[in-house]
């Protein structure tokens, strides 16, 4: 992305959709990542924080100065709904956030050690500056990508 995508703080109801947004540059807090999980605790850091809320609670909804209230259950349907919403939903050409956790990521070097499960080869490695857990596009990459084009 180009320029970077607003802040998102997603209710207890969407970690899941964090994820696919996290792949497409989005800097999306899960609320139950951030231990808030009252409505007004989680009005009270979207507002301090400058994001805007995505919810499937109405009344949070309502109760949010900046709020995007998700109706369906299914991810799939969700992130179509945010397509219809007017939210860019292409995949990074590379890894920016932390799938895990939402940090950044940075690149790891080539002669750089990385952990067992990171698959040997040529495939770029990200870091998580966070938690530190590593990335790669691989399969799970691949999947996103598949269900991003078939929105």
């Amino acid at each position: 992305m180009s320029e970077s995508p607003p802040g998102l703080l997603l209710d207890m109801m969407l970690g899941k959709l964090g994820t696919y947004l996290r792949m497409c540059g989005y800097d999306a807090a899960y609320a139950k990542n951030r231990d808030v999980q009252s409505d007004e605790a989680i009005v009270a850091l979207a507002e301090t924080e400058g994001r805007t809320i995505l919810t499937r609670s109405r009344s949070l909804a309502e109760r949010a100065g900046d709020a995007v209230l998700i109706e369906s259950r299914d991810t799939v349907d969700q992130l179509r709904e945010l397509q219809a919403a007017g939210y860019d939903l292409t995949l990074d050409d590379e890894p920016s956030r932390c799938g895990a956790c939402n940090a950044p990521v940075t690149r790891v070097a080539p002669e750089e050690p990385t952990p067992e499960y990171v698959p040997d080869g040529d495939e770029p490695v990200w870091r998580c500056r966070e938690c530190g857990q590593h990335f790669w596009r691989g399969s799970h990459w691949a999947d996103v990508a598949e269900t991003l084009a078939s929105l």
